[in-house]
């Protein structure tokens, strides 16, 4: 079983709402919604019913997978961060390197 996707399942059941879970993940809702999908289609059981008003419910199956689910997510090791920041531009010359005593590969650009 996907860690992510237990405390995505976590999240969800703490929270209460898809929105508020997403957040508390730093995800989006997509992806809590997606890991808790997956998560029943591997438990073969529905774990949270919506209501035609948007609030969640969470099933029997649901509450007794609770205790088990924040087990086993205690004893994962805990997430390593992303590598994060802006990429940087390239300050090269262009595509090509130039070759000396070969032509230019592309055509200086006509000047403002």
């Amino acid at each position: 079983m996907d860690t992510n996707a237990l405390r995505h399942f976590l999240a969800v059941a703490d929270e209460g709402d898809w929105s508020r879970a997403a957040n508390a993940e730093h995800v989006s809702r997509a992806t809590i919604q997606a890991s808790v999908a997956a998560l029943e289609a591997e438990l073969d059981e529905k774990l949270v019913i919506e209501d035609e008003d948007g609030a969640l419910t969470l099933t029997a199956p649901a509450l007794a997978f609770r205790g088990p689910a924040r087990a086993r997510v205690a004893a994962a090791p805990a997430p390593t961060p992303k590598a994060g920041g802006k990429a940087k531009a390239s300050k090269g010359r262009g595509r090509a390197p130039i070759v000396k005593g070969q032509p230019k590969p592309y055509p200086k650009r006509q000047g403002r």
